[in-house]
């Protein structure tokens, strides 16, 4: 009798365990041992808790290890060039952002990895649009009043920016000329410095996102005044776009993050990995963790990265046409 009960035991067991086992097939293609991500974006920070927490889902889903391994620096150069060089299997991928494959390829004069030769798009992991952001003591209250007072010759405003060249700088510049203003800019070199410095009014304004300006925002130090999107952010529903703002029409100030693969690897491969990734986008625990950051996310085919990839490069073409960058 006990033994029966035993054995009844073990079988509603493995019946319960059964869609997990099943879920814990790895993509075909892959190498044994584990899966390695490397980042191009530093630990701590909001792209690196999202990543970690897809790759802890993709790992239930596999079955084997899924290892998040921040390497920035270089301006993406250090992680891209860790990555792109490794079997094509799956086994190896990287998270990269719109600076790495839209805008480094325009600015630097010698570029140690080309975005279309040597990656092939996986999955875009998510947009986030850029707020107009200012002090909560500034003068300007709403977005008009700050456009206004960015037509004052006599009194140049200036605008800051984490990196020379990064999306923040290039976003702000292309405002810049949809108004027909020069503006100052101010470059920093990191993103806590970037806001405190727009917090206590060192600089008059910058794009900031509700991952990186956002804990200010609440704590009282920094004030949103408009969304660089065409439709306000469900996460700032109260906060208008540009365009509802009196502002130019058709800035759409985003970034965005993608995960990549070494050219080579196989479609297959390419295909399992993104119907996975887009699968674990869904659940509700990777939702309220970006709707915590204000992430979007935009599950799809892997060719959207692609769409994505050139049609910011033209208009980041467009932008470093007036406004002159070069890195070496």
């Amino acid at each position: 009798m006990i033994k029966r009960r035993r054995l009844l035991a073990a079988a509603v067991a493995m019946s319960a365990l059964a869609p997990v086992l099943a879920q814990a097939q790895a993509p075909a293609g892959l190498a044994a041992g584990p899966v390695r991500i490397t980042s191009t974006l530093p630990a701590g920070s909001g792209p690196d808790t999202v990543a970690r927490a897809i790759a802890e889902q993709l790992q239930a889903r596999w079955g084997r290890a899924v290892v998040v391994d921040p390497r920035p620096g270089g301006a993406g150069v250090v992680a891209i060039n860790a990555m792109k060089n490794q079997p094509p299997t799956g086994n190896d991928l990287v998270v990269v952002d719109v600076g790495n494959l839209s805008i480094n390829p325009l600015i630097f004069k010698k570029l140690a990895y080309d975005p279309e030769k040597d990656l092939v798009p996986v999955a875009l992991l998510y947009k986030t649009a850029f707020f107009v952001t200012v002090s909560a003591n500034s003068p300007y209250k709403t977005m008009q009043e700050l456009i206004a007072a960015m037509g004052n010759k006599a009194r140049p405003l200036s605008f800051g920016s984490n990196a020379v060249g990064g999306p923040i700088h290039l976003g702000s510049a292309q405002l810049e000329g949809a108004l027909g203003v020069e503006m100052l800019h101010v470059p920093y070199k990191e993103t806590g410095q970037l806001y405190a410095a727009v917090s206590t009014g060192e600089v008059d304004w910058a794009y900031g996102s509700i991952a990186t300006a956002g804990p200010l925002v609440k704590g009282g130090k920094l004030r949103f005044l408009a969304v660089a999107d065409s439709a306000r952010s469900p996460a700032m529903p109260e906060v208008p776009t540009l365009a509802e703002a009196d502002g130019p029409k058709g800035i759409d100030a985003l970034t965005w993050v993608a995960l990549m693969a070494p050219r080579g690897t196989p479609p297959a491969t390419v295909d399992a990995i993104n119907q996975a990734v887009n699968a674990v986008l869904a659940l509700p625990a990777l939702t309220e963790r970006y709707a915590a950051f204000g992430f979007v996310a935009s599950p799809g085919p892997a060719k959207q990265v692609t769409d994505l990839m050139q049609a910011d490069r033209a208009r980041y073409a467009q932008v470093l046409q007036r406004v002159k960058v070069a890195v070496d």
